[in-house]
């Protein structure tokens, strides 16, 4: 008789514990991701261009470095189509023709390239409106 009750009370002692850690997972915040939030761009040209100066244009565009940002995450050059990371306000380039660059999103519409010492370069990239 006794080895019932006791068994008896591990059975509700493992249904508390279970139904307790049941709980307890739905109400631990999920974590964020390393870096910052995860997003995307918003799709349109981006023309990337270097600051000129007083005497001349004001900005000297770099017709290699445009691209053009699609639906989920993707891209698209002349060179192909890739990947990239939005985590936080870092852009990575994932794959893909730019696999590996970096950028700093500075506005809505405005990157700021990262060098491959990992400073922020006067390369700035602006979204001219969506496309297609």
């Amino acid at each position: 008789m006794m080895g019932d009750w006791m068994l008896e009370i591990a059975a509700m002692m493992i249904r508390i514990l279970t139904a307790s850690a049941a709980c307890l997972c739905l109400c631990v915040p999920a974590l964020a991701a390393p870096g910052g939030k995860l997003g995307t761009l918003p799709i349109g040209e981006y023309r990337c261009a270097l600051p000129g100066d007083a005497d001349g244009q004001a900005w000297i565009p770099l017709e290699d470095k445009h691209f053009t940002v699609g639906n989920s995450s993707t891209y698209h050059t002349p060179d192909g189509s890739g990947t990239y990371l939005l985590t936080g306000k870092r852009v990575t380039f994932t794959r893909g023709p730019m696999a590996g660059m970096k950028f700093d999103r500075i506005s809505p519409a405005t990157l700021r390239w990262i060098d491959e010492n990992g400073e922020v370069s006067r390369i700035r990239c602006v979204r001219g409106g969506a496309t297609g």
